[in-house]
């Protein structure tokens, strides 16, 4: 959807003095120092996919806010490019004439920054309404239009209020609406909820998530908070000096960081918090089978829960403790301790690692993660969460069939 290609940016009076600096492997701060330019971006590079949200993180001053207004031409880089997909041929807004900008952002690219910059004279639908009145549509249309956006934002019966009669939270779901009013298909977001009380703002995050849920936009937003990042992103890309380090899903930042950098960015996550069905489980491949009859699987470690694979690659005969068994999915209303004993829990690759270690934990038995068509892909057990703690804990991914260190109780 969009690609960023080693975009450099400068800020200063001698953007070439600094860039040569640089090559010759000045760092930062002494650049700063001897020709007072900042280097904000340092060959940043990173793909969007369509229809994700994508976090920026990174310390103050590591560039993440530059990289977000290069994506709609408000920053141009000395050097590289941005491509965003079209109808036509990719554009670059870092390179677009004004009138080119000037499409881009009234129909492809919208944005939301921290502070919403509401007028206070206009009412919530004339503020909404801001956007479309550059275009040519008639004043029924516009309205159709900013009734729909602010319906969706919850602010249905408002639209007549003034910024002022609002607070802070409903405020900044104007400037969403706002940003929504255009259709576009990019949103950009500056650390939008940053100024909001935390209740308010958690309230906001899970807002923001049922509207990705039905609009499927492609979404990149600056956050400082590293809660908010890992709660709200499809993938993070950390950010150091004007450079993305690391690039990768919530996960696989937590348990696989790149550089003491990140290491250290995500020592305090609680892997609770984070990890995920398809970086906990035994994979299909890894799991062991009967030595007297290969096509069964063995879910356990004892060989007590184990099962045969249909052609399609769907559980099929189960079995537990030599009785037959049934599969369950997983649902928040089972009383798991009241479960029958020929039961196995089932959950998609997305389980996380507290559903997982509460179904393992009431149970005794593993829980089987099946695909979207129903087909076997690994199993979490006790021994899988604890190995992915240590993983966390260390820094690194646990590899399947190691076991975990022991601990004196």
């Amino acid at each position: 959807m969009i690609s960023v290609e080693h975009v450099y940016k400068v800020f200063g009076p001698s953007p070439r003095e600094a860039l040569a600096r640089l090559e010759r492997g000045e760092d930062r701060d002494s650049i700063r120092k001897a020709t007072g330019n900042i280097i904000a971006l340092a060959d940043a590079s990173l793909e969007v996919r369509r229809g994700e949200i994508l976090v920026l993180m990174g310390l103050s001053g590591s560039g993440k806010s530059t990289l977000l207004r290069c994506l709609n031409g408000l920053v141009r880089p000395e050097r590289g490019r941005v491509l965003i997909e079209g109808t036509a041929p990719r554009i670059d807004p870092t390179a677009a004439d004004a009138e080119t900008l000037r499409q881009i952002r009234l129909t492809r690219v919208s944005m939301v920054f921290q502070q919403h910059s509401l007028l206070p004279w206009r009412t919530l639908r004339q503020n909404v309404a801001l956007g479309l009145e550059f275009r040519d549509l008639g004043r029924a249309e516009i309205n159709a239009i900013v009734d729909e956006k602010l319906e969706l934002v919850g602010l249905g019966d408002w639209k007549d209020k003034y910024p002022e009669e609002l607070s802070g939270g409903m405020q900044q779901r104007v400037g969403l609406a706002r940003a929504l009013a255009t259709d576009a298909d990019i949103l950009l977001l500056d650390e939008p909820l940053s100024a909001l009380d935390p209740l308010i703002r958690m309230r906001m995050q899970d807002e923001l998530l049922a509207l990705q849920r039905v609009l499927q936009k492609t979404m990149i937003f600056v956050s400082h908070d590293l809660d908010e990042a890992l709660r709200l992103g499809s993938r993070i890309a950390l950010m150091e000096a004007g450079r993305v380090v690391q690039l990768g899903t919530p996960a696989e930042i937590v348990t696989s960081p790149a550089t003491e950098y990140v290491k250290r960015f995500v020592a305090n996550v609680n892997p609770l918090a984070i990890l995920r069905g398809g970086s906990l489980m035994q994979p299909l491949e890894s799991l062991p089978r009967d030595p007297a009859d290969a096509r069964v699987l063995l879910l356990d470690r004892t060989g007590h829960c184990r099962c045969t694979l249909s052609a399609e690659g769907r559980p099929g005969v189960l079995s537990i403790g030599g009785k037959a068994g049934r599969l369950v999915a997983y649902d928040e209303t089972l009383v798991l301790e009241a479960l029958p004993e020929d039961v196995l829990i089932t959950g998609p690759l997305e389980t996380s690692m507290r559903t997982a270690l509460t179904v393992n934990h009431s149970t005794g038995r593993p829980m089987l993660l099946l695909d979207g068509d129903g087909r076997l892909r690994g199993v979490i057990s006790e021994w899988d969460i604890l190995r992915a703690m240590v993983g966390a804990r260390e820094g690194k991914r646990a590899e399947p069939g190691v076991e975990p260190l022991s601990t004196a109780v």
